[in-house]
């Protein structure tokens, strides 16, 4: 095995990904004294309470949608298991938006921000979105065999 075969594993790229997300909640939460929760961040601009801080959410989105298009360019992607079907795709994308609605926060604020700050609420909510998300691959994949 050479270094390029150990610097590609998909473990890498998870840790890399996990400390670059864990660092910039860190950074977010001490430059602006808020937690770094996407849901909230992209809410803020879709029904205008964040407008005051408009070029910032629109920095922050822009940076969760073109960095990992850029590194997907200059590095390559890695490779995923992502279904081609369509109407799987955006259910599960309007699922994922209503139960951020419904927990008043998503796995950024929550899991991230959250539990690193001992939030009961924080801990709670990831321990649901764990689940439901086990819960899903498993009746999904492995029961009616969709994705």
């Amino acid at each position: 095995m050479n270094i390029l075969d150990f610097i590609q594993t998909d473990w890498l790229y998870g840790l890399a990904g996990g400390l670059v997300i864990g660092l910039s909640a860190a950074i977010y939460l001490l430059v602006n004294g808020r937690v770094m929760g996407a849901s909230g961040i992209l809410g803020g601009l879709v029904d205008g309470s964040g407008y005051v801080t408009a070029m910032e959410r629109l920095s922050f989105i822009g940076g969760l949608v073109f960095v990992p298009a850029l590194f997907a360019v200059f590095v390559g992607a890695p490779e995923t298991h992502l279904t081609g079907n369509w109407i799987v795709l955006i259910a599960a994308g309007l699922l994922v938006g209503v139960g951020t609605r419904i927990a008043n926060g998503c796995t950024s604020g929550h899991g991230v921000c959250g539990i690193s700050r001992f939030s009961l609420r924080g801990m709670v909510a990831t321990v649901f979105y764990i689940g439901a998300g086990g819960v899903t691959v498993m009746l999904f994949k492995h029961i009616l065999g969709v994705i």
